[in-house]
């Protein structure tokens, strides 16, 4: 019998508040991540990290990004402030992306980036 164990942390996208009161309660401890700061009236005991889909495109030279699309800019943040303590600990993210282009973002930084790729995972229905 083979084992397996994926440690990275499960990442549910989800396109309204309902879906989101619902993926909240259905497991342990969450942050969110919220596309265009559409979690700004979550609880203040909420972890929520924003982020602009359309904030630096592919290609971007500037020294705050470098090339990295902005959902992959919050997870590292999100991530970071984990580790270091600063927020609460979590178990799963919650992205809360009420547009396509702020899914695909997320979906993008899943698939493309690899600092993200290290450390979250599309969540698997069972998560």
């Amino acid at each position: 019998m083979a084992w397996t164990l994926d440690a990275r942390i499960p990442l549910t996208i989800v396109a309204d508040r309902a879906a989101l009161a619902a993926a909240l309660a259905a497991g342990g401890p969450a942050a969110v991540l919220a596309e265009n700061g559409a979690g700004a009236d979550l609880p203040a005991a909420a972890v929520v990290m924003g982020f602009d889909p359309g904030a630096h495109v592919p290609g971007c030279a500037c020294g705050t990004c470098g090339g990295r699309n902005a959902a992959a800019l919050a997870l590292d943040r999100l991530f970071q402030a984990r580790v270091r303590g600063a927020v609460p600990w979590f178990t799963r993210v919650v992205a809360l992306a009420p547009s396509a282009a702020g899914r695909a973002v997320i979906m993008e930084a899943l698939a493309g980036d690899a600092l993200t790729a290290a450390r979250y995972r599309a969540a698997a229905s069972g998560d």
